[in-house]
């Protein structure tokens, strides 16, 4: 329940940001305005004793976040790959929750698949390691398989996380109405429309069922996808608390000193990590969503595997469509079509200027296009956009939070393989191809087929449909007629009453 009681849960979130000393870094970071931070430290101070210790070898956030739970422990995941947002220092802080947290008991491992799959571990695997990989929701281990000695990952839910996360994240909205009401300033980042996206999006990795589907669609989105592996979900041998699938052999993407030990082409692999991903995203409208260098390997052909599709992004095609013309956009330098996008698409209020718009819009792109390869910045980018937009009134796109999120993401990748990568330059192909496929005279064909398609099939109802939309209008303009009648009968005996009154009026004096 989001009620008041989450008061105590975000006390002990104060206190315990407080005694490990992760409050002033938070505050600062997020440049906090004076009265959320003085209501930060009125629910963190005084109750010290009340906050986690945690783990004193750890940064303070980190230290914090991991003392907290799960949920705590995700949003650290997603803050860490937005350095444009909390900073470089803050963000290295936090990469460390990605894949280096304490794994739970192999018993406990073994008790939830044998619940799961209904059968005895020994009778499903003749080998079944200790934990290769834990993260907050998950664990991972190397097995192989008893039917054909086959290797396997096996990723099995931690014990009681559904529970521990709905509990914060209850505490997560009630603070969301804390930060509207002493920030007012961030209503527009849409605080509850965030947390409300970030629970549909970590429900599904409680639901290990939903990976395997996303696995599956993705799968068959990019099965022609040149350089691009995925590992093959055991649908058998998953569930709800257990997913089985290909274990795959790679090079980790973040480990650069053993791709050149490989003799890889790091350019090249970050390139195609770039542009994978935007196709995935405009071609295609789902993608995956958390593409760091811990979910990524790197094949002996130079092959880029993913893997762990827990946090898979949607996007609908016109959404799609509007986003590539603002990247087209900006590629081209046209300020003045990037701003009537955004109005075209409601992204703005109508009754903003368009050219003064398109101006500030200006002021973000041009520096990008000064700078060498090194110094451009998705992140810096979006940075600039973000604080553009907020002058003329735009609200936060929630469906596009995750998209923005995981570009700086694979920026960051690719950067990382090579730091001297263009991005703009890589991401012009895959724009320009996709601009040409869905806006033109073939686009227009495709959209006048679908509808055509739509009208057949409820072709047999249109006259039914019609006649209905008909005796609705009709009904609805009745009183209307019934009213105006009404008005000139009242008009009239007015008249009558009035003019019979003045007449009697006239013989009396």
């Amino acid at each position: 329940m989001r009620g008041p009681h989450n008061i105590f849960r975000l006390i002990r979130t104060g206190a315990t940001f407080e005694r490990t000393g992760a409050m002033n870094v938070i505050l600062n970071a997020y440049q906090a305005p004076v009265g959320l931070r003085l209501a930060a430290k009125i629910l963190g101070w005084p109750f010290q004793w009340l906050g986690y210790k945690g783990d004193p070898t750890m940064p303070p956030v980190t230290r914090a976040l991991t003392a907290l739970g799960p949920a705590y422990i995700k949003f650290g995941q997603i803050l860490s790959t937005r350095p444009d947002v909390v900073g470089d220092e803050l963000a290295g802080q936090l990469r460390v929750l990605q894949d280096k947290l304490p794994p739970f008991p192999m018993k406990d491992a073994q008790r939830m698949i044998e619940a799961e799959l209904e059968r005895p571990l020994t009778s499903i695997f003749q080998d079944f390691s200790a934990p290769v990989a834990a993260a907050s929701i998950a664990q991972v281990h190397r097995a192989k398989l008893a039917s054909d000695g086959a290797d396997v990952a096996v990723k099995v839910l931690r014990p009681g996380i559904e529970r521990a996360f709905r509990k914060d994240i209850d505490a997560f909205y009630f603070a969301a109405r804390m930060v509207e009401v002493l920030a007012p300033g961030a209503r527009r980042l849409r605080p509850l429309d965030v947390i409300a996206h970030f629970e549909g999006v970590v429900l599904g990795e409680l639901d290990l069922r939903l990976e395997s589907s996303a696995a599956g669609e993705f799968a068959a989105n990019t099965k022609s996808d040149e350089g691009f592996q995925l590992p093959q979900i055991n649908w058998s041998l998953s569930g709800k608390n257990v997913m089985t699938m290909d274990w795959v052999e790679g090079i980790s993407a973040g480990d650069n000193a053993a791709l050149d030990a490989a003799g890889h082409d790091r350019r090249k692999i970050g390139e195609r990590i770039l542009q994978l991903f935007l196709s995935h995203a405009l071609r295609d409208g789902f993608f995956h969503a958390d593409l760091h260098q811990g979910n990524i390997k790197i094949a002996a052909d130079g092959d880029v595997i993913a893997y762990d599709f827990g946090i898979m992004g949607r996007i609908d095609e016109y959404t799609r469509r509007v986003y590539a013309e603002i990247l087209f956009g900006f590629i081209r330098r046209d300020y003045k079509r990037v701003a009537e996008v955004h109005f075209e698409a409601g992204y703005v209020p109508a009754d903003k200027d368009v050219d003064e718009f398109a101006r500030a819009l200006r002021a973000v792109g041009e520096p990008i296009f000064g700078m060498d390869a090194t110094q451009i910045s998705m992140g810096r980018v979006l940075t600039y956009l973000f604080d553009v937009t907020e002058q003329f009134g735009m609200e936060t796109r929630t469906e596009l939070i995750l998209l923005q999120r995981t570009m700086v993401v694979v920026e960051g990748v690719a950067r990382s393989l090579h730091p001297q990568i263009n991005i703009w330059e890589v991401a012009k192909p895959i724009v320009e191809d996709y601009i040409k496929q869905s806006i033109g005279p073939t686009a227009l064909m495709k959209d006048l087929l679908k509808t055509a398609r739509v009208l057949s099939r409820f072709g047999p109802k249109l006259p039914q449909l019609a006649e209905a939309a008909l005796i609705r209008t009709y009904n609805t303009a009745q009183p209307s007629l019934q009213s105006q009648r009404m008005k000139k009968r009242w008009l009239l005996l007015a008249l009558l009453v009035g003019g019979g009154g003045g007449w009697l009026a006239a013989q009396f004096i």
